[in-house]
């Protein structure tokens, strides 16, 4: 078995394990109801699960990426800042996040940490939807003069947010879709035939 697939495997077992998927009535960051949700802000409060996902990042980054295609990395707000900052802890690369607001005191700033003109910035994320906060991101970092196009997340949720960036001239990478990661849960026997179509029916529709 290759990294990858034993990696989207821990994946869907830590999202049974740890209750991060559940299933019901959910309104998302972006707006939009789902039948399902899908909860990483779990993981940090897992030492085990929290160093084997940061590792997973950080072997995506390597292969998929490269370590020399970014000279920072950033946390989108707030699921992304917790992995962002261990990610760039454990490869020595400089560290921001994005403030979903501006301060209202001292410097005012929407970005935290140094950002210098012409400076790659590689965007940290646990999923993306329609990829509204990871644009809202880029448009922020790109105003102060940081360069944005790629961003990394460990889900695609499939719901238009990998077109979307691309539009914006990011280049969306991700461990797996929803659809593969239900197709997982289902054939490991985790997943009941009912919620497997439940989140095909969501990409579905979207």
């Amino acid at each position: 078995m290759d990294w990858r697939t034993e990696a989207r495997k821990y994946v869907c077992d830590i999202l049974v394990r740890l209750g991060a998927l559940r299933f019901g009535v959910f309104k998302l960051t972006s707006g939009r109801m789902s039948p399902y949700y899908i909860d990483l802000r779990l993981i940090p409060s897992h030492p085990e699960a929290f160093r084997r996902i940061t590792d997973i990042y950080i072997r995506m980054l390597e292969e998929d990426v490269g370590l020399e295609a970014f000279d920072r990395i950033a946390g989108i707000p707030t699921a992304g800042i917790p992995f962002a900052s261990v990610i760039a802890f454990k490869l020595g690369k400089p560290f921001l996040y994005i403030r979903k607001e501006a301060k209202a005191h001292g410097r005012e700033r929407r970005v935290e940490g140094v950002l210098n003109p012409g400076d790659k910035v590689m965007f940290v994320d646990d999923l993306i939807t329609t990829g509204r906060s990871i644009l809202k991101a880029a448009s922020i970092v790109r105003s102060e003069g940081g360069v944005v196009d790629k961003a990394l997340v460990l889900i695609d949720r499939e719901e238009g947010g990998r077109e979307a960036l691309a539009k914006s001239g990011i280049t969306l990478h991700s461990l797996l879709s929803i659809t593969e990661a239900a197709k997982l849960l289902y054939e490991m026997g985790i997943l009941d035939e009912e919620h497997y179509k439940t989140i095909l029916k969501q990409v579905r529709h979207r």
